[in-house]
């Protein structure tokens, strides 16, 4: 009888865990800590000047060519240059840091999995073999020697004897105020900050790429121009000496033309430098050692001309597009999640625990039903009562982390917009630039014809050919420059924009609705997070 009322015993205690095993994950908990809202980042409007020259209030400034149509992924296809869209179709593979910011995703993904195994209970298999032997003068024998113990029970003391024993020790953490869980949120939102991190990276060099390149073509175009220079200074040059053997000039005629031509000249060696380092820098960007690029590099190209129509797309996407923005968002919505995980640290901890194991001295009786046993099975609770102020510390610095974070977002979502706005004050300046710098270089280019056909005639003196000369380098160095500025501008107008980046890694964002820009830039203060818990700590 009182082995069936133990067996009975067994078979409820062993019912009991097993239906909390499963009604476990059901039982009624709750989350604390605050819940993420998404911030709703609002741009202010900005005072800029369109075509007409005439100050305007406008979400975004509005250039001559620019369409309303989103950017091209692949947005470097505007210059229409086979070169350029060679080298960017390898940023992704080739580049050093974004290949860094792969494996810094894989390792958020790790912790992620991390934490959400907490959720989860935890096994551990138990084997193990003893061989033991009781002193004859220990405990045992005196225990035995009281008559407390029968002597049929402890025949054989001294000898020695082994025990096998095989089972599995278990525990599982109830997550009954939602630590685990804010835990895993927060491990979540880091991945997805680690996944806009690596698109922000794809982004920056993708354009320090084009920079690169356009740069690497307006100093080859730089050069062009003063080989060009050489041979025209060179062509006045000869017709000086001609006509100082002639004894129609004096030799200052022929050295300030040589001075000329010497000077322009000189300018080669440090273009030529300037040329050899550009194509090193779009080698490093591309993971290669030095020069690995030059003989695909080294052709003399015009600079990527800009479209006459730029697709920039419309404000009210301008914020989804920029990774650094959701970056930011996904730190601001991880420290959010870690005030969940501090506030949760002030409730009891309840946790369930059991080993159950087989045990015999024989080892084919291990396996047996009868050889069953287990030990430490029941749930187990802790509660905080006293930690020195450990977690009212630990919460304070989570919603400071929390305050900072979206000061962060915030400083994001006015850096997009001063960018965009830079980024198009600058691509208007050359513009116009470019357009006045066309009408000079062709007057400089008449002037010194003009100037060198009044020389050979003798009607005027060689300083004037020689300022002519002048001006005419620096014109079209001027409007050499200016046309590498306009497309590096565009370059850093797409980047600003967020170009169509958003859906080179897909797997590592959110899908958020759209923006509407407004007369504001604000975060909402998120709540508080006050625990209703004891009030020791």
């Amino acid at each position: 009888m009182m082995k069936s009322f133990r067996s009975m015993r067994s078979w409820r205690a062993s019912t009991a865990l097993l239906g909390l095993a499963i009604l476990g994950p059901a039982l009624p908990g709750c989350t604390v800590g605050p819940d993420f809202v998404a911030p709703l980042p609002q741009m202010a409007e900005s005072r800029t000047f369109l075509d007409t020259g005439t100050p305007v209030r406008t979400p975004l400034p509005v250039l001559k060519g620019t369409t309303s149509a989103p950017p091209d992924v692949d947005w470097w296809r505007v210059f229409r240059d086979p070169i350029l869209t060679r080298l960017e179709a390898r940023v992704a593979d080739q580049n050093l840091d974004v290949r860094t910011a792969t494996f810094r995703l894989a390792e958020s993904r790790a912790q992620l999995g991390t934490a959400a195994a907490a959720a989860l209970p935890t096994v551990n298999g138990v084997a193990n073999i003893y061989r033991q032997q009781y002193s004859q003068n220990g405990i045992v024998s005196k225990v035995t020697d009281s008559g407390a113990v029968p002597a049929s029970l402890t025949q054989g003391l001294g000898t020695p004897f082994e025990s096998y024993t095989a089972g599995f020790d278990a525990s599982w953490e109830l997550d009954l105020w939602g630590r685990v869980r804010r835990s895993v949120e927060a491990a979540g939102a880091e991945v997805d900050a680690s996944a806009e991190a690596r698109r922000d990276t794809l982004v920056s060099n993708l354009a320090e790429l084009a920079r690169d390149y356009v740069q690497l073509r307006g100093t080859q175009d730089m050069i062009r121009i003063a080989r060009a220079n050489i041979k025209v200074n060179q062509e006045i040059l000869d017709v000086v000496r001609t006509r100082q053997q002639r004894g129609l000039v004096t030799g200052l005629d022929t050295s300030s033309a040589a001075q000329q031509v010497e000077a322009i000249q000189a300018q080669l060696p440090q273009l030529q430098q300037q040329e050899i380092q550009q194509i090193n820098a779009i080698s490093l960007l591309l993971g290669q050692p030095p020069l690995a690029l030059s003989q695909e590099l080294i052709a003399d190209r015009a600079v990527p001309p800009s479209p006459p129509r730029v697709p920039i797309g419309v404000p009210s996407d301008l914020l989804r597009r920029r990774p650094d923005i959701r970056r930011a968002e996904a730190e601001l919505h991880a420290a959010v999640a870690q005030i969940g995980v501090a506030v949760a640290q002030f409730f009891p901890t309840v946790t369930i625990t059991g080993s159950p194991q087989f045990n015999a001295l024989d080892p084919g009786n291990v396996f047996k039903a009868s050889s069953l046993q287990y030990m430490n099975v029941g749930p187990s609770v802790s509660i905080p009562i006293f930690e020195g102020g450990r977690l009212k510390s630990n919460l304070v610095l989570q919603e400071a982390r929390q305050q900072e974070a979206a000061v962060t977002y915030q400083k994001a979502v006015l850096q997009a917009w001063h960018d965009v706005v830079n980024a198009l004050a600058s691509l208007k300046g050359d513009q116009g630039r470019r357009a006045l710098l066309q009408r000079q270089v062709a007057d400089a280019q008449q002037a010194l014809s003009l100037a060198r056909s009044r020389y050979t005639q003798g009607v005027d003196n060689f300083t004037t050919v020689l300022q002519n000369s002048q001006t005419l380098l620096q014109a079209q160095t001027n409007l050499s420059q200016a046309t590498t500025g306009i497309s590096t501008d565009l370059v850093a107008l797409y980047k600003a924009l967020g170009g169509g980046w958003e859906n080179a890694f897909p797997e590592g964002g959110k899908s958020l609705p759209p923006l509407q820009p407004t007369d504001a830039l604000f975060v909402p203060q998120l709540p508080s997070a006050n625990p209703q818990a004891p009030s020791v700590n």
